[in-house]
């Protein structure tokens, strides 16, 4: 885990600005649901930037980028959200708004994180 460390920086400009786009979509509603999204926000962000330096370096670099975005995205947030939001009986249309809002938040934070730059953990 020491990549989080030596990524802070990319990973808290790439969790503001994936907040910031998503805000377009929805926008928490009170000081806690943002500190609430901000720090759920960081630790997918930090998941993400772990995955894109272990992207293999074979597919393309933006193709790994939003491929590696998507991909978490489908395969952890929409089920999670989806049978979560459910059970308290939140419509479809609500459920499917949620997801874009995290889907809007990784692209962006993979898209940052790519473009500023991520440093690998030392080897051995």
């Amino acid at each position: 885990m020491i990549y989080i460390w030596l990524n802070a920086l990319p990973i808290l400009a790439a969790n503001i600005a994936g907040l910031l786009a998503a805000s377009a979509i929805d926008r928490p509603r009170s000081p806690g649901g943002w500190l609430t999204a901000f720090f759920a926000c960081a630790w997918l962000c930090a998941i993400l930037a772990g995955a894109l330096i272990l992207a293999p370096p074979k597919g393309g670099v933006w193709v790994m980028t939003i491929g590696s975005a998507f991909v978490i995205w489908l395969g952890f947030v929409v089920p999670v959200l989806a049978v979560s939001l459910r059970h308290v009986r939140q419509r479809w249309r609500s459920v499917l708004r949620q997801c874009g809002w995290w889907l809007m938040v990784m692209a962006v934070q993979a898209v940052v994180l790519r473009l500023i730059g991520l440093v690998p953990p030392p080897v051995g």
